[in-house]
């Protein structure tokens, strides 16, 4: 038998050296590798000449120290402090779902500065205004390549007269033409409709939600609505005030009333001719000059 067999056990037999009744787990692990490793390496010598009565014994002693390893691990993982689980980090979302959650909150056309405030107040990340920039254009470029092949578009809002895009307006692609063109009085409408929806998202909101003497972005951006809409806002003190986000959405409610049925015949007959001059791509992202001009001529 090779000096490897009859050898003490190093880590599990009491060899006096290492007196591993008394070692803790690590250092008994530490000597269990060791013990591992030279019998790994008397193994492949056995095995390589051929020694199989030798090589068996070995295997079996192998077998034996990697259970006290085993053991010995598991000891170490119970004499250690739990650490607290941490959760997994939220994935990140793309720049079309953060404005997506933006204009879904509003549920009207908004400039790409009024969508970025919203996902500031209420969402989590951060959405760059740069990055605003050419995505109309690769949605428009990836609606031609597969039309209808995502659930919904970022499309700009269309003009009530020319059915063409709306100047720095962005829109739902799934939101009916009647909310996606917007006319004279559209403006005011839709600032009002933003209002509402956000005075309700910040009433829904815990009292806590906000750091102690400063304003949240919730109500900061509540805030700004509120300097629009007369009788919104506190009157005296300047700056930036409680705001009541009853008070904001019944204010905003009083004067939409006074624009609303103006407005939704405008859109509605923009709908209308939409619908008869327009489909595919245009029907989303706007009728091109060169169309309009055929349409004159």
């Amino acid at each position: 038998m090779s000096e490897s067999i009859s050898a003490p056990h190093d880590a599990w037999s009491g060899s006096a050296s290492a007196e591993p009744g008394r070692a803790g787990p690590g250092t008994r692990i530490e000597l269990l590798e060791r013990r591992i490793d030279r019998l790994r390496g008397d193994l492949r010598r056995a095995a390589t000449t051929g020694d199989r009565a030798q090589a068996r014994a070995l295997r079996a002693e192998l077998r034996r120290v990697e259970h006290a390893w085993d053991a010995a691990l598991a000891e170490l993982e119970e004499r250690a402090p739990a650490v607290p689980r941490q959760h997994p980090a939220p994935p990140m979302l793309s720049i079309r779902e953060q404005v997506h959650h933006a204009l879904t909150l509003l549920t009207v056309p908004a400039a790409p500065k009024l969508i970025i405030a919203v996902h500031d107040a209420f969402f989590p990340g951060e959405l760059v205004a740069a990055r605003l920039t050419s995505l109309r254009r690769d949605e428009e470029r990836s609606f031609k390549v597969a039309p209808y092949a995502r659930p919904y578009y970022l499309c700009p809002a269309l003009s009530a007269d020319l059915l063409s895009p709306a100047r720095g307006l962005l829109a739902i692609s799934t939101w009916p033409l009647e909310t996606r063109v917007v006319g004279p009085l559209s403006a005011r409408v839709d600032f009002l409709v933003g209002a509402i929806k956000v005075a309700e998202r910040v009433a829904q909101l815990p009292d806590d939600a906000h750091d102690a003497g400063q304003v949240s972005g919730p109500r900061r951006l509540l805030w700004r609505f509120a300097a629009g809409i007369p009788g919104a806002a506190p009157a005296g003190g300047g700056g930036l005030g409680p705001v009541d986000p009853e008070t904001v959405a019944g204010r905003a409610q009083a004067e939409l009333d006074v624009h609303t049925e103006a407005d939704a015949a405008d859109r509605a007959a923009a709908a209308a001719r939409a619908h008869e001059r327009l489909d595919g791509a245009e029907a989303l992202f706007g009728a091109r000059l060169q169309r309009l001009r055929r349409t004159a001529n």
